[in-house]
């Protein structure tokens, strides 16, 4: 594992799970009963800052951690630095030695 992601910051991530409604559809929700604790590195990707009333304030930062924390999907939900963050990009998993691999996931702050 990189010293980055090692000592990053603490972030709790919800995964998806498939459930049936009442119709008997498959649906993709959060398991808000399963939080996962990471540690991971964030990195600002872009930013829009509401100047006028009225606009939003748009925050995207990469969030790398480490390769065993699978079954996040755009669905998923993370919680850093006190504030929710949405999945804004499918995850893309980077395969490398057992140190370096990992997972980079584009979240974006809810407004």
């Amino acid at each position: 594992m990189s010293v980055q992601r090692r000592r990053g910051q603490p972030a709790r991530v919800w995964k998806t799970k498939e459930i049936l409604d009442n119709r008997g559809n498959t649906m993709i929700v959060l398991d808000e009963d399963n939080p996962v604790d990471v540690r991971a590195a964030f990195i600002p990707q872009r930013s829009g800052k509401a100047e006028v009333p009225g606009q939003q304030q748009i925050n995207v930062t990469r969030m790398i951690v480490d390769a065993h924390v699978e079954g996040v999907t755009l669905w998923s939900r993370v919680q850093w630095q006190g504030r929710y963050w949405d999945v804004v990009t499918p995850p893309a998993y980077h395969h490398g030695d057992r140190r370096t691999r990992h997972w980079s996931i584009d979240i974006r702050e809810r407004p």
